[in-house]
């Protein structure tokens, strides 16, 4: 297969794209970087193929009609999944965060958060469908041509798997997928549009993707080797097994999962405790991350990197494992040394001198006073000693936290780094969980003893766990190897399981704003609302529900 010319990320976004197709061009109006007519974007293969890298910097630059850190997926990320997860701790704007932890905005059909993913994704979608629609009469190769249609048949896929699961009820309540989905949108139409239903979103995601993947075979194309930012085949599979998977259509994820593997091979623990900042031999799908384009303080990297600016310059840390999960991990787990744990450092959690029963500091008080100076050179000492060789000083600013990271890191300041969207180890763990639900558990046994035994992450691991206790090790698994990364709060959803999050008082190290149940039929089944930005601009939508009107 020939590797298509690296095109530099210059953000060359679709001037009609730029509009969300059902609601008010105000609300939708953004200003890209370089921005051309969608006729002159699709007219020859060379400017397709930036119009493709322009979909992917829609997925990492600040959305101008959004405050702070509204960048597309690392959003996404942090909003919509870490913060309302169950293993997920940022316990110093716990209070003021408490709503978006505790899901108490789904029924806020106003509120900002309501709407971003909605608007995020049908950005993705709707710039994706100039290409899909346009690319066959432009000026250049065919094999080029099928690559680039492919690509964009898998972003407008990968757009619409993501809206099914904010937007849209379980699988498991969907009576079969007759329950509401979103509106289909394959053109580049703009008026009203009535929502399809579950059953038959998932049925396009599957049409664009078995047509992503006869596209992507028939070129023979495939993306240069550092472009993580652009689907390729692996990639198309890689987002037909999550689908599949959301679905409960074991069988379909489980093939998918493994041809989305091949190529990719598991990475090393060296390229592991690398910093999570650049792509490695693993990573099917990411973002482009490189310094120039800095998304300055709104990129992921400042907030929740451990050497970011937030760690470096404040006491707020930069995130937290829940401390149940990660001591249910054994120690000899190469991962769990990349966390401040107790029987890492040899210090008690439940001692209010050693570790703060608020924040979770380490040695130290509420007040940033020295409370136990044993406990906190235990802490600074092993993060020096654990530290990614080649970047700056993880939690510089000297304050560290109960369950602290030492994965995500950024290489340049004050947050720049690339960010992995689908990675080899996810499908392992499709492939584990497919198994189980197949009810095959030897196979997804030997699935989890490849993902953590042969990736030498723990060479001694192995794995006879049966019925609900394999279900749980598979679950702890994935959260533990998929940690910040955005899946636990579509996985508890999914699993219709509830979000159990203690305080430091209960066992756990969750701040007490948090530290709460939320059950899978609360807050609205975990449904965000339709956003009023749509309904009010949607007919439609008003002729679905009358009470709209």
């Amino acid at each position: 297969m020939k590797n298509i010319s690296k095109v530099l990320l210059s953000g060359l976004l679709l001037g009609s794209a730029m509009l969300m197709t059902s609601c008010g061009e105000d609300y939708l109006e953004t200003k890209p970087t370089e921005s051309i007519s969608d006729v002159s974007a699709i007219a020859t293969v060379d400017n397709a193929y930036k119009a493709l890298n322009g979909v992917a910097k829609t997925m990492t630059i600040q959305h101008g009609n959004y405050s702070q850190g509204f960048c597309g997926e690392n959003a996404i990320m942090r909003l919509y999944e870490n913060y309302p997860s169950q293993d997920y701790n940022y316990n110093q704007y716990a209070s003021g965060w408490a709503p978006i932890h505790n899901q108490t905005f789904h029924t806020n059909k106003s509120s900002i958060y309501n709407h971003y993913a909605w608007y995020y994704y049908y950005q993705i979608i709707t710039q994706a469908n100039v290409i899909i629609n346009r690319i066959d009469n432009a000026e250049g190769s065919e094999a080029d041509k099928k690559f680039i249609k492919g690509s964009a048949l898998t972003f407008r896929a990968y757009g619409y798997e993501k809206l099914l699961h904010y937007y849209c009820q379980r699988w498991k309540d969907s009576n079969n997928g007759s329950s509401q989905g979103v509106p289909l949108r394959l053109d580049e139409s703009t008026g009203d549009l009535a929502p399809s239903t579950m059953a038959e979103v998932y049925a396009q995601i599957y049409k664009d993707l078995d047509e992503a993947i006869k596209l992507f075979d028939e070129s023979e194309v495939d993306r240069a080797a550092s472009d993580c930012w652009t689907p390729n085949l692996n990639c198309a599979h890689a987002v037909y097994a999550r689908a599949a998977l959301y679905k409960e259509d074991y069988q379909t994820a489980l093939n998918h999962a493994k041809l989305a593997e091949d190529g990719y091979p598991l990475m090393s623990n060296d390229a592991y405790a690398a910093g999570f900042c650049r792509p490695t031999s693993e990573w099917i799908l990411g973002s482009y991350g490189s310094a120039d384009e800095n998304n300055w303080y709104w990129s992921y990297g400042t907030q929740y990197s451990c050497n970011g600016y937030y760690a470096s310059n404040s006491q707020n840390g930069a995130g937290t494992i829940g401390r149940e999960l990660i001591n249910r991990i054994p120690d000899e787990d190469f991962r769990k040394s990349l966390f401040l744990t107790e029987s890492g450092l040899g210090i008690d959690g439940s001692d209010p001198a050693q570790v703060d029963q608020t924040y979770g500091y380490i040695g130290l008080t509420a007040g940033l006073s020295y409370s136990d100076v044993e406990a906190y050179m235990k802490a600074y000492n092993y993060v020096q000693e654990h530290a990614a060789p080649g970047l700056s000083e993880p939690y510089s600013s000297g304050v560290y936290h109960l369950g602290a990271h030492l994965k995500f890191y950024v290489f340049d300041t004050p947050g720049v780094g690339y960010l992995p969207y689908i990675r080899t180890s996810e499908m392992l763990l499709i492939e584990a969980e497919c198994y189980y639900f197949l009810n095959q558990p030897a196979n997804a046994q030997e699935a989890l003893v490849r993902l953590n035994a042969g990736s030498g992450r723990n060479p001694g691991y192995t794995c006879d766990k049966t019925g609900q206790d394999l279900f749980n090790e598979i679950a702890d698994y994935r959260a533990l190897e998929l940690w910040g990364e955005g899946f636990q709060w579509s996985d508890l959803k999914r699993w219709k399981l509830p979000v159990i999050r203690h305080s430091f008082a209960q066992g756990g190290n969750a701040h007490a704003a948090v530290a709460i149940t939320i059950m899978p039929n609360e807050v609205n089944n975990w449904v965000w609302e339709v956003p009023l930005k749509e309904t009010d601009y949607n007919g439609a939508y008003k002729r679905v529900h009358p009470q709209l009107l």
